[in-house]
């Protein structure tokens, strides 16, 4: 990537508040234009700039001011991810399918030219881009500021995760220059990722003592554990044990934990399953709070978009539901998204009840994690035009388990959990059955999660449970299309199918090479050191 090619897309509002100046600057390598004018940094506001890169899309709110180009409603790191991550797979599908960039997602047949892959990458390199000019602007003098640039190249590696997992082969870039960007490949992004979270971990605050929402050492540790348990995909050779070591620090970590503990609405009786206070309004006041790792704070007023987990509250819910079960938002989008009847499937043996009620459908599952609203719909999408194909999801919800009103319900007040504790779970259990087979210690990891869940358990579990167990527990969570494709289960293969697959209705193969995304045409043409992904 040549760098001023994405420079352009660094407003001068978001460079002004990064860098305490109200200069007319638009990019990130020129001097002031006034020579009586001296440039400042504001330290703390570049950082929460970096880590409100999770969730804002702009400047002046959800839209008018976006930092890069496109729809800046569509415009967030989690929205544009999810879409990648979650559209592509066996759980989620859209309502609009005329939507630009939607439906080749949708049926596995996207290209260069997909608006939501080419967002994302200039989303990420974006944060890249303020995460280098932090680390170039400041030093290790003082303590805090020590624990800033940790923090801060931990935000840089995950994102560099996210350039690795979708792309492979990309640009590379630590400093702010005008310079091209050099080329790296997969196992090189690795390496860096590996690198720089070993290297910082010491450097990290302890586990929960540090700012909730800020990363400390278990955020490192589950990164890479996410980061191991992948190896295989991205270098080519397995690192089963070391998944399973990190996954195992952040297991005991002191600090964070499973959250085993649900509530009863005061004021309109409603019962919350332990599972279900993780998606509440009210998860960062209660003990839900101690099994986010990483949560990215939202709140209806200060950061207000139309990404993070106010898309996956509004988009999931239409009217009828909300007066049902009510999502604690007065703008839903119609159910726009949709559940597909291949995770209904991992729920039910046969056809899931269409029932309004959450108790009958987690009875009927057994397992508290079936939040699915299934009143007027249907088990499998059929036709993808029938908005009541599908069933809805009734997981995310901006609601307070206290009873107590939101402050407004147009935007959310849920955090996001970008990694939480149950992750760390099911990934030791997956490694150590990788490497031990079918066992007893793997088996009692998913049994801990089912157990919170109010589901059957049973003594042992191979890689074909553990595979259905990551889509129950983490469903709609923005992880799927990985979990696939370290399964062998995604592109290139025919023998695991999900409706509407390949664009077929009862699911077709498509090509291997989609197991990655293509880079920008817009970037090859500007970075000649670039070359596309095989099949592009």
């Amino acid at each position: 990537m040549k760098l001023n090619n994405i420079k352009v897309y660094l407003s001068a509002a978001a460079f002004a508040l990064a860098v305490g100046t109200t200069s007319c600057v638009g990019d990130l390598d020129v001097d002031p234009i006034n020579p009586q004018q001296t440039m400042t940094l504001d330290q703390d506001a570049l950082l929460n700039k970096i880590y409100a890169s999770f969730c804002l899309t702009g400047q002046t709110g959800p839209s008018g001011n976006g930092d890069v180009p496109g729809d800046e409603g569509q415009s967030e790191f989690y929205r544009m991810s999810w879409y990648m991550n979650e559209f592509t797979t066996d759980e989620a599908h859209w309502v609009w399918i005329s939507d630009a960039g939607v439906p080749d997602l949708l049926h596995n047949n996207y290209g260069a030219s997909n608006a939501f892959s080419s967002g994302l990458y200039y989303r990420l390199y974006f944060t890249i881009t303020l995460c280098n000019f932090f680390l170039e602007q400041t030093t290790d003098d003082d303590p805090e500021t020590a624990m800033q640039r940790a923090e801060v190249r931990y935000i840089r590696a995950y994102n560099y995760y996210y350039i690795m997992d979708l792309y492979g082969n990309a640009a590379f870039m630590t400093t702010v220059s005008s310079e091209l960007a050099p080329r790296y490949e997969r196992k090189q992004f690795f390496e860096f990722v590996e690198s720089e979270l070993l290297e910082i971990e010491p450097l990290l605050a302890n586990p929960g003592q540090n700012t909730y929402g800020r990363a400390d050492k278990a955020a490192a540790w589950m990164l890479l554990s996410r980061l191991y348990l992948n190896a295989e995909v991205y270098t080519g050779t397995a690192q089963w044990q070391n998944a399973l070591t990190y996954a195992e620090k952040v297991i005991n970590n002191g600090y964070y934990k499973l959250n085993t503990t649900g509530a009863t609405n005061p004021s309109t009786g409603e019962k919350y399953s332990a599972y279900q206070m993780l998606f509440l309004a009210d998860n960062n006041e209660t003990s839900a709070k101690y099994e986010a790792i990483l949560p990215v704070l939202n709140d209806g007023v200060t950061t207000s978009s139309y990404g993070g987990m106010n898309f996956l509250i509004l988009s999931t819910y239409s009217a009828g539901m909300d007066a049902d079960i009510p999502s604690g938002t007065d703008c839903s989008w119609g159910k726009c998204t949709r559940v597909r009847g291949t995770l209904l499937d991992k729920f039910f043996s046969g056809e899931a009840p269409q029932t309004n009620s959450i108790a009958e459908m987690t009875t009927a599952a057994q397992d508290d994690r079936a939040l699915f609203y299934g009143a007027g719909y249907t088990h499998r999408i059929a036709d993808e035009t029938d908005a009541n194909a599908g069933f809805g999801c009734v997981k995310f919800r901006n609601v307070r388990s206290d009873g107590q009103p939101n402050q407004v319900i147009n935007f959310v007040n849920t955090d996001l959990f970008l990694m939480r504790v149950a992750e760390a779970y099911l990934t030791y259990a997956e490694a150590s059955t990788r490497i031990n087979g079918t066992n007893a210690d793997a088996s009692e990891k998913v049994n801990a999660l089912r157990t919170r869940a109010n589901a059957t358990t049973k003594n042992l579990y191979d890689l074909n449970d553990i595979c259905d167990e990551w889509s129950r527990e983490f469903w709609f969570e923005g992880r799927r299309r990985m979990d696939l494709i370290r399964y062998g289960r995604y592109a290139g293969q025919a023998e695991y199918k999900w409706e509407w697959m390949g664009g077929q209705a009862n699911g077709a193969q498509f090509g291997s090479h989609m197991s990655i995304y293509a880079l920008p045409v817009a970037d090859l043409a500007n970075n000649s050191n670039l070359v596309q992904n095989p099949g592009y």
